[in-house]
């Protein structure tokens, strides 16, 4: 599709929305209305995996790239709308093995270093020299780490919900005296798939369950793994009425990463390299009652990058809750201002 003729869809669209939106929505939520892709497609990043990309927004607009959480969450359309569509060219990506990308809930071939390649096939792909980096939860894990790896195409980062992918974090939703404090009828739950004498260690047990030659031992590990997370990711807990086959992608991924460390070891670990993005702009929303990735993280984030703006927001983890989208949001439209002031 040619360059007018995205930018005509584009008004089109930007009018449509226009007249949908009253101004007293738009004072209710600062979120933007949901665009829908000016183009879309399959990238092959190696011979077994496909990865899905979008394009929405304006194509001229100030490139940002939308990275997901999990690992194996997969994005929604929603995701577009933290984003003025008339300032940014939104870049949507479903990680390795999850959303519209193939094969889905692999793990093979299935890395951190393996993602933080995909980012910049992508952005090659695209011809983008450097584009804003937005991620929550395990996004932002994945934004650092392609930070750190490749500085120069970053103009700037926002994170939400911060995650180290460091071994107490790992602890703190999997073991025994961390947020199974907090929740504890829900925690009995998602210990019941484990054999007794196999709790002491529950990402390794989870492993073998989610690995099981039996579907029907691997489906139950994976709904029961996605409605712990589930519970603890909503401000106002909720609960999950996700299939076992739509869990898969996001109980094996996560466990898959958990159970190597995220392959931040032997000095790859985001705080040892956090010099290397220090002078990059970054603005970090966390929600105060965060149950998932809690403030510490973000605090020790902060510490690491004393340049960086720390906001603090009365919400948790869910970047769609209003406290947090708002903050995000405020943030996406500062950098558009500065970007045309500059």
């Amino acid at each position: 599709m040619r360059i007018g003729r995205l930018k005509a869809q584009l008004r089109r669209r930007q009018n449509a929305a226009s007249a949908k939106q009253s101004p007293q929505t738009r004072k209710e939520t600062l979120m933007y209305p949901i665009e829908e892709p000016l183009r879309s497609g399959m990238l092959q990043v190696s011979a077994l995996h496909q990865i899905y990309w979008e394009e929405s927004g304006n194509p001229d607009g100030i490139p940002v790239i939308f990275l997901h959480g999990g690992p194996g969450a997969g994005a929604s359309p929603k995701c577009r709308s933290f984003f003025n569509p008339e300032k940014y060219r939104v870049v949507i990506i479903d990680q390795r093995g999850c959303g519209r990308s193939k094969p889905y809930a692999e793990t093979r071939e299935n890395t951190t270093w393996d993602l933080v390649a995909d980012i910049e096939k992508v952005r090659e792909m695209l011809g983008i020299e450097s584009w804003l980096v937005f991620g929550g939860s395990w996004g932002s894990t994945l934004s650092l780490a392609y930070a750190e790896t490749h500085p120069e195409c970053v103009r700037a980062l926002i994170l939400r919900g911060v995650f180290l992918c460091r071994q107490f974090e790992i602890d703190w939703l999997n073991e025994r005296g961390g947020v199974s404090m907090i929740y504890p009828e829900q925690w009995q739950h998602y210990l019941a798939q484990v054999p007794v004498k196999q709790r002491g260690e529950l990402v390794e047990s989870y492993h073998e369950l989610l690995n099981s030659p039996d579907r029907h031992t691997v489906l139950a590990a994976a709904k029961a793994w996605a409605d712990w997370e589930n519970y603890l990711v909503h401000f106002e807990p909720q609960e999950s009425n996700e299939d076992p086959e739509a869990s898969l992608a996001i109980a094996r991924l996560e466990n898959h990463y958990f159970v190597n460390q995220g392959w931040f070891n032997k000095g790859r670990g985001i705080l040892d390299n956090i010099r290397k993005i220090r002078h990059i702009p970054t603005v970090i929303v966390q929600g105060r009652y965060d149950l998932c990735t809690p403030t510490r993280s973000a605090w020790d984030l902060k510490q690491a990058m004393p340049d960086a703006e720390l906001r603090i927001v009365q919400g948790g983890h869910s970047s769609f809750e209003k406290a947090v989208s708002d903050a995000l949001v405020q943030a996406t439209d500062e950098y558009a201002a500065r970007h045309e002031g500059s």
